[in-house]
């Protein structure tokens, strides 16, 4: 057989990718040289203007600073007024004493716990978020003994007094009731709708999303609320105490100034805790406030 008249085999097919290479036009852009997607850009430019500069970072800096020399310098100030110049804290066996315990241990839940949980809600945002959100309960939790020795101090104080004391007559008695109660409220409610139902999360989405502002606003009520029960306390106590106290004593001259230091202390925490709030650690063209995240 003449092996010249054998057909030579046909050659192999190029591959699919050459063969579309070699069809695509010259000047046709390469998948790597594509425009993103529009999501992807806009992400793009929400971050861009999400960049700290240097007076987002003094701002976040600052709001940090005050908030936690003032929610520690109150309690402090609590603590040195009762212990220098009231002589210190006692149980039933002594009631002028067992009142003590009252201001500081509301002091201490109301509006020192209290309020670092809310800021560290607001301004922690290097952790994730279930983590945050565990951190806040914690504070919250760790105010509920705190608000209940204090309520049951005065509530006994006020029974074992010579003659008793009449309980909820003034204005503070009545303010401080209306707080314990929403502050329950908000904890439970919270407690069941940003953890508990975690459980069943895309479920449960747009109901934590409602609930997210409708809890925001009522803890700042909340907070805020308990600042004003804490001066009308305040109000009171030198009131009652005014006939009793001698005006020439220089004892007396320091701790109405320390009084009124703890007045003072406890507007600029709430003015601080309220800018804190509504603003978050972006930079003032991010619109981002605090009910944003549930």
């Amino acid at each position: 057989m003449d092996t010249n008249s054998v057909s030579p085999l046909p050659p192999p097919e190029a591959p699919l990718a050459m063969m579309e290479v070699e069809k695509s036009p010259p000047g046709t852009p390469t998948t790597n040289d594509m425009p993103p997607p529009p999501d992807e850009e806009k992400r793009y430019e929400e971050d861009s203007e999400n960049d700290w500069n240097c007076g987002s970072w003094f701002e976040y800096l600052l709001i940090v600073i005050l908030s936690t020399i003032l929610l520690v310098g109150v309690l402090i100030l609590t603590l040195f007024w009762i212990l220098f110049y009231r002589d210190g804290f006692a149980w039933s066996d002594n009631p002028a004493l067992q009142f003590n315990l009252h201001p500081t241990l509301m002091v201490a839940g109301f509006i020192t716990l209290s309020g670092f949980s809310i800021l560290l809600y607001r301004l922690c945002r290097c952790l994730k978020h279930i983590y945050v959100k565990l951190i806040h309960m914690f504070f919250h939790a760790c105010a509920i003994p705190c608000v209940a020795l204090g309520f049951l101090s005065v509530f006994d104080s006020h029974n074992l007094s010579e003659p008793p004391k009449v309980n909820f007559y003034s204005m503070h008695s009545w303010l401080g009731f209306v707080t314990m109660g929403m502050f329950v409220l908000q904890f439970v409610v919270g407690f069941f709708s940003f953890l508990v139902l975690l459980c069943c999360e895309n479920r449960t989405y747009k109901c934590r999303s409602i609930m997210v502002p409708i809890h925001a606003s009522f803890g700042l009520v909340n907070f805020m609320l308990a600042i004003a029960t804490c001066i009308t306390g305040l109000v009171e106590y030198e009131r009652q105490n005014a006939g009793n106290a001698v005006l020439s004593s220089r004892n007396s001259e320091i701790e109405h100034y320390i009084i009124n230091a703890l007045g003072i202390v406890l507007v600029a925490i709430g003015i601080i805790v309220s800018v804190a709030v509504r603003r978050s650690n972006a930079p003032a063209t991010a619109k981002v406030y605090v009910t944003e995240r549930c």
